[in-house]
């Protein structure tokens, strides 16, 4: 059973509730049943400025199951027994596109296994050993002498001059936070946190909670709630501190346990976002199936499949300015797929759900990974604790693409080699573990203690009292990517102000310009070329970095200075 992300409303009165906050609607839970066998579910695309109410009533008539209606960019998700119902609903006046969604019943090909637990591959016993923050920092949490990111970036000194606002608001779009862990409760926003996703037993695992809706507060992947201790783990003398630890978190979650991202929650999540004054969101994600999303498909796709993408394309294209253009940030992680995205390779992953694989000719002129892709998107970098680009780590050699904006520490396991460091769960990010989550995995028992493969995996548990939270060793530009919104959270912490009707905030665009200009110059590696063959790689993961110190196909702008910002 693969495990992932989530957040919710627990009833269908509490899913209706939470839906008069958005753009979005929702159906009746008994439209939505998960266990459902004979449908195929749709994402229908209204035509620009085409009302999705009438639509959904339209598609109601002709015998679909409405199950989601997002007004705001004119987006209906159904369910159909109807095997000609893309062919007819594409048809239908007023509808710009129809695509599957996911195939109800039916188990699809995994995703392939994450880069963020390489070091479950052979993992050292003991992590590296801690260093002692250098002298003249701001204040720190237990913990906090492992995070060698956050030094990196000067988040340490950077809490000498603020934590963060609480005026300032946090979206975690993911699979889930746990808002009952220790470090993360006390800025855990309850009330504004939602849950945009019904778990799919047959590739979720059996469901938690009645009506396979889990609460708001609640992560069963982990990864959700590890990106959010790193953008807003509470400074409160207990376990570790994220790179904002005053700030909103805000749990939005879009993400299946399985982790599979699916459109219509992403772009509920998106909108909600807009409407609801969040100032910033992580998108640590790619939207499913496609790796890549091609404008009339890639020439190995089928029709269908090509009408597929240009639905997400569009779709999400609406949800991303829908959001931008409400004052939300948009932070998103470069992927972890070691390509050069402005040529990439032949993707072999697509599509990772709903139908069997097929390797893809991919054009940069007309293919995006969404949302890293998208309009007014700040793409993140991924670097090891040495500088070095995590060999796993997307990048650019087309410095006008605007694929890349900085960079940030993810970890890299394979990092330091030749010195003890090498292949040490140290070189990895330290952040939040739900303890179901690590039960589930087997690094924790019932009791609460650290089974050996939790111990070998660099999992760690801190209590005061009877008051205890556990902690996880992952790395990847999803881990990249939580702190560059870390530290756009600070920014717009010391430096927003009143926007009128809506509210305290700043422009992304102030905010994309004060943190490309503030970020720290790294150069290419001497050469240009660098080679991790040492570390154990082929040649293919051999990148070529392009351009100067003060933008790079590697670092963007540079590494992103929480100092910078707040100064």
């Amino acid at each position: 059973m693969r495990r992932s992300h989530l957040a919710a409303a627990t009833s269908s009165a509490a899913l209706l509730l939470a839906a008069a906050f958005s753009g979005t609607t929702w159906a009746g839970a008994a439209d939505a049943s998960p266990t459902t066998t004979a449908r195929t579910s749709y994402v229908v695309l209204a035509d620009q400025g085409a009302s999705a109410t009438a639509l959904a009533s339209r598609l109601r008539a002709a015998g679909a199951t409405v199950t989601a209606v997002n007004t705001d960019i004119g987006l209906v998700s159904v369910t159909s027994r109807d095997a000609a119902f893309r062919t007819t609903t594409s048809r239908m006046s007023g509808v710009q596109g129809v695509a599957r969604d996911k195939v109800i019943g039916h188990a699809p090909d995994a995703k392939p296994v994450k880069v963020e637990k390489e070091n479950a591959a052979g993992a050292r016993a003991a992590a590296k050993k801690p260093t002692t923050p250098p002298p003249g920092t701001g204040p720190s949490d237990p913990l906090d002498d492992q995070l060698w990111g956050m030094r990196m970036i000067g988040a340490d000194k950077a809490h000498a001059v603020t934590l963060g606002s609480k005026s300032v608001r946090v979206g975690v779009i993911d699979t889930g936070v746990d808002g009952s862990h220790p470090d993360l409760a006390p800025n855990f926003d309850a009330d504004l946190s939602r849950n945009f996703v019904t778990d799919l037993p047959e590739i979720d695992g059996p469901c938690e909670f009645e009506g396979c809706k889990d609460p708001a507060s609640w992560d069963d992947g982990g990864h959700g709630t590890h990106v959010a201790g790193t953008i807003a783990a509470a400074m409160n003398g207990f376990g570790v501190s994220g790179v904002a630890p005053n700030v909103d978190l805000v749990n939005l979650r879009a993400g299946q346990d399985s982790g599979f991202f699916f459109l219509q929650p992403t772009v509920d999540a998106l909108t909600y976002a807009g409407d609801n004054g969040i100032d910033v969101v992580n998108m640590s994600f790619y939207v499913d199936p496609w790796l890549y999303n091609c404008a009339g498909g890639a020439p190995e796709d089928s029709p269908e499949q090509a009408a597929d993408q240009a639905t997400i394309i569009e779709a999400m294209s609406r949800a991303l300015a829908y959001a931008h253009d409400r004052r939300v940030t948009l932070v998103a992680a470069l992927g972890n797929e070691h390509d050069d995205l402005s040529g990439p390779r032949h993707d072999f992953t697509s599509p990772d759900f709903g139908a069997p694989i097929h390797e893809r000719t991919i054009d940069n002129a007309t293919c995006l990974n969404l949302p890293t892709e998208g309009a007014d998107v700040i793409g993140v970098s991924s670097l090891g604790p040495s500088g070095k680009k995590s060999d796993f780590s997307n990048y650019t050699t087309d410095l006008d693409s605007g694929e890349i904006e900085v960079s940030a520490p993810g970890g890299w396991f394979r990092d330091g080699f030749g010195t003890p460091s090498f292949r040490t769960n140290g070189n990895l990010i330290l952040s939040t573990y739900p303890r179901n989550v690590g039960v589930d995995e087997g690094n924790i028992d019932e009791a609460g203690n650290i089974t050996p493969q939790g111990v070998a995996l660099g999992v760690q548990k801190y209590c005061q009292g009877e008051t205890c939270g556990y902690y996880q060793f992952l790395q990847g530009t999803s881990m990249a990517s939580p702190h560059a919104t870390g530290v756009v959270a600070l920014e717009i912490s010391a430096h927003g102000r009143n926007l009128g009707h809506t509210g305290f905030g700043m422009t992304p665009g102030s905010v994309r310009s004060l943190l490309m200009r503030t970020a720290t110059d790294h150069a290419c590696p001497a050469g240009g070329v660098q080679s991790y063959t040492n570390e154990g790689r082929s040649a293919e993961f051999t990148a070529t970095c392009v351009g100067d110190p003060g933008f790079n196909g590697f670092y963007g702008a540079g590494i992103v200075n929480a100092l910078g910002v707040v100064r």
